[in-house]
């Protein structure tokens, strides 16, 4: 099980976030967001911040960090990202998913959020579910395993909800790549859409609270 630094806004939890962070970052760097995020009248939720495994990191000349996944191209025309890291990262993932439903919230509960690298993993983890999560968050990211996804991807993954975010000076994850990706969801029948901020490769106070707003609808909904 992965190292993670957990919060809870509330006594006995409803619903949970399970949030990845980005390449070379930990679980600390979404935690932050917690107060901003969070709304007085929501109910309880337990936030769970996973830190990745440290890993050499092929386009950083062999560096260790933490990171989901090795990157071993910067061009999102090819494949980037190794597919044993992304399918390990998965697994992890499903851990964590199982881990809440044990401590008493179903996976229908539990939003899978992610930024960057932690984005790609929260989608390739999500469209592959046979029991869908109550909703996907997936900022300034991509569509990891884009050629084996329409194989893969199950109804279930395919009908979750998504918030797909992306900022239109993003240097690192180009706002293409994101688009490309919202495509071929929606090829594969998603209800995707990318909602763009005047931003680089981070997150904005508008999109904190749009993504407020749509966490608010997915507690309702359920």
């Amino acid at each position: 099980m992965l190292e993670t630094i957990e919060t809870t806004t509330g006594a006995k939890p409803v619903f949970s976030v399970i949030w990845l962070h980005g390449l070379g970052a930990d679980g600390h760097d979404f935690a932050p967001i917690v107060p901003e995020l969070v709304r007085p009248h929501w109910p309880a939720l337990r936030f769970v911040f996973p830190h990745a495994p440290v890993m050499p990191i092929t386009l950083n000349n062999g560096y260790p960090m933490r990171a989901w996944y090795d990157i071993v191209s910067l061009d999102f025309g090819k494949v980037r990202e190794d597919a044993a890291g992304v399918r390990r990262s998965i697994g992890e993932v499903e851990a964590l998913v199982a881990r809440e439903r044990d401590r008493g919230v179903p996976a229908n509960r539990v939003l899978l959020a992610g930024f960057s690298q932690g984005g790609a993993i929260t989608l390739a983890t999500g469209l592959r579910r046979e029991q869908a999560l109550l909703g996907l968050v997936a900022l300034s990211t991509y569509l990891p395993l884009a050629a084996e996804t329409p194989a893969e991807a199950t109804p279930q993954g395919l009908a979750t909800p998504l918030f797909m975010a992306h900022g239109t000076q993003d240097p690192v994850v180009p706002l293409a790549a994101g688009q490309k990706s919202v495509e071929a969801l929606k090829a594969l029948g998603m209800e995707a859409t990318l909602r763009r901020y005047p931003m680089p490769h981070s997150v904005c106070a508008e999109e904190i609270r749009d993504l407020g707003d749509w966490m608010e609808a997915r507690f309702a909904s359920a």
